[in-house]
């Protein structure tokens, strides 16, 4: 089976005031979150460093950094892996990202600056031109982007880092959501009153609208499940 980095090799240099190790750590979340690295992948730390043409310390520094957060684990007798998550478990991740993301809501309702506000509203009407394109790569992306944003307006640390922590966690994940059927032009009408409650600087409707927004129920959830590879799903 073809290996998810045999691919052409690319420099890794590092960001401004960063490291290598952290800088590859970066690459490797977003190669995670774009599904070129899926849950269930096999990795091998040399052929990370033969990719990223990098020595194998700052590979071992940024794998064991990605293992702590659990985008990454070691098993016996597979290596190392990008991490899968059981149904339960994600069930609850998703529950949880709901949560978090209401809470960002309710006090982006309650502190967003009139900027903040204006940029929500820009990254909305480009994601309402994304639906109209039809591209559902561009409408993750863009998407990302308003969620990012909702978090800034927040105007939190701990909170806004946890909410990005488990936003990366089920990113592969998240991602598929936007491939089923109806789900994009659904979003629109959900970031529109999330956006209503902001302006009106409502904090328990912006909290209620981006909770639901994010949390899959009933038929939703069995509708991804059902669409996920075997292999991005541990047993429970």
């Amino acid at each position: 089976m073809k290996s998810p980095l045999e691919e052409a090799d690319e420099d890794l240099n590092p960001e401004p005031g960063g490291t290598l190790s952290q800088t590859l750590r970066a690459r490797l979340e977003t190669m995670i979150a774009e599904g070129t690295l899926r849950p269930g992948d096999r990795l091998d730390e040399f052929e990370l460093a033969q990719r990223f043409k990098i020595s194998r310390t700052p590979v071992r520094e940024a794998v064991k950094a990605l293992v702590a957060t659990g985008l990454l684990e070691v098993r016996p007798r597979q290596g190392l892996i990008v991490a899968t998550i059981s149904i339960p478990v994600l069930l609850e991740m998703f529950q949880m990202m709901a949560a978090l993301e209401g809470l960002c809501a309710k006090l982006a309702a309650r502190r967003a600056t009139a900027q903040e506000r204006a940029g929500l509203k820009a990254i909305h009407a480009r994601l309402v031109e994304a639906l109209a394109d039809g591209d559902p790569e561009s409408f993750y992306d863009v998407n990302t982007e308003f969620h990012e944003l909702l978090y800034d307006s927040a105007h939190t640390q701990f909170i806004a880092a946890q909410t990005r922590a488990l936003r990366r966690r089920v990113a592969a994940y998240r991602r598929r959501v936007t491939y089923q059927p109806g789900r994009m032009a659904t979003t629109i009408g959900e970031h529109q009153r999330i956006l209503d409650a902001i302006e009106r600087a409502d904090a328990e409707a912006a909290f209620k609208a981006a909770s639901e927004h994010v949390n899959l129920l009933g038929d939703d959830m069995a509708d991804l499940i059902a669409a996920l590879p075997a292999t991005m799903l541990e047993e429970s």
